[in-house]
């Protein structure tokens, strides 16, 4: 009896570890101190998506990955009837020198029936916390985030326009997963979505067949505008193009094609956002211990409006006032100071259990960032290049800024307008 016991426990875990319920992951990252022999503090936050409640964990695939500093693992939200849930990892590491790495997470599987026949999930990142020659300082990550699931039905069409915002102000560009560069397996991507290099997924479809589950695996990766050095904390150096990638994340999730509705009118059956809600990719700043609201209301006609479904940091509280009406408040903590973070949304509605998605939105936080607007005029004998503006101007005005009352540390970024 002991024996059989053991035996149906034994098969019970190892159907849990095959179980299909994954539904997609993103990873981004902040540099933070260098520490007193070089090495650089990296924090790496990530969501976690999955059907059932599951886990899993980023290991070491190339390079020194450093020894990872701490990590913990909170809920971020969920869809109700818990069809899906998202967690929040924030995992803090200190690498060597600041030299590239690169970390993996794989496992199995994906949701079940994806039309595009994908099963096991691999993801990939690549971190480079070499010190920049225009920033003077280690490379940060392009921000964004993801719902686990999107949905849409198949003869709508629809643009998900991704956020892509980067920190130090470098051409973010979105491609599909690589299968020759083992960034998924395998990396087949939908055939009702098209994917521009600026990070717009363009979904069309005139087949019923195409509805169900697809995986969508995509890299995002931040390029410099100009030619840059990048030097290790060793002294080691070299010089990196305008077609080199600083770092690469993966961006996976699932899209939901839905039977058809008979209107793709937004208003009607699928939610459309009202005033004040936030426009796409909007910017919006808040300061260390102070509670930011956005404000969130949606409207449908010949629906019912059933819930505001997010994706952010695992402390954003949700609150509801009525039909369509939600906010979305935050309050950062210090660790937080001088990071970016991604919050996107969607609003769902519900007919005879049949559920519509509203397009989605995504905003990004700047915390306890002071954006300046500044206009100068420079007179010289000589041309100034922009690398002198920026390792010699910059830095002036930054220690004039500082003396007349800016915290130290104040950084100033010359972005081009695009």
């Amino acid at each position: 009896m002991s024996l059989s016991l053991s035996l149906s426990l034994a098969l019970l875990l190892l159907a849990s570890s095959q179980a299909s319920h994954f539904t997609g992951t993103v990873i981004t990252f902040h540099p933070k101190n260098r520490t007193a022999n070089g090495d650089v503090m990296v924090v790496l936050r990530y969501k976690l998506n999955f059907r059932l409640r599951g886990s899993d964990s980023w290991t070491c695939y190339r390079g020194n990955c450093g020894s990872q500093r701490s990590l913990t693992l909170n809920d971020v939200s969920r869809e109700s009837g818990n069809d899906w849930f998202q967690k929040e990892g924030i995992m803090t590491r200190q690498v060597p020198y600041g030299a590239p790495f690169q970390l993996t997470l794989e496992g199995g599987n994906w949701i079940n029936n994806m039309q595009n026949g994908i099963e096991r999930w691999r993801a990939v990142t690549l971190v480079d916390l070499r010190n920049r020659s225009d920033t003077r300082q280690a490379n940060a990550s392009p921000q964004t985030t993801i719902l686990p699931v999107v949905r849409v039905p198949f003869n709508c069409q629809r643009d998900f326009n991704l956020l892509a915002f980067d920190p130090d102000g470098d051409e973010v560009r979105c491609r599909n997963g690589s299968s020759s560069l083992n960034e998924c397996n395998p990396c087949t991507p939908p055939s009702v979505l098209s994917l521009s290099p600026s990070c717009t997924l363009s979904f069309s479809s005139n087949s019923s067949g195409d509805t169900g589950p697809h995986a969508v695996q995509l890299v995002m990766e931040d390029f410099p505008r100009q030619n840059i050095s990048l030097t290790q904390s060793n002294g080691s150096q070299t010089t990196i193009t305008t077609n080199n990638a600083f770092s690469k994340i993966p961006v996976q999730f699932v899209l939901q094609v839905d039977p058809a509705v008979p209107s793709c009118t937004e208003g009607l059956y699928l939610p459309t956002f009202l005033p004040p809600t936030p426009a796409n990719r909007a910017r919006l700043d808040s300061m260390v211990n102070q509670t930011l609201y956005i404000t969130i209301r949606a409207a449908a006609n010949l629906s019912r409006i059933s819930e505001l479904l997010f994706s952010g940091p695992h402390n954003v509280i949700q609150t509801s006032s009525g039909p369509g009406q939600f906010t979305l408040s935050w309050t950062p903590s210090q660790s937080e100071n001088g990071e970016s973070h991604p919050i996107c949304f969607v609003v769902q509605a519900v007919l005879n259990s049949t559920k519509y998605q509203s397009e989605m939105r995504c905003v990004i936080v700047n915390v306890g960032i002071v954006v300046l607007r500044l206009t100068a005029r420079l007179s010289s004998v000589l041309p100034l290049s922009e690398e002198y503006i920026r390792s010699t101007v910059l830095q002036q005005l930054e220690n004039e800024l500082v003396n007349k009352g800016l915290p130290p540390g104040t950084n100033l970024t010359l972005l081009r307008k695009v």
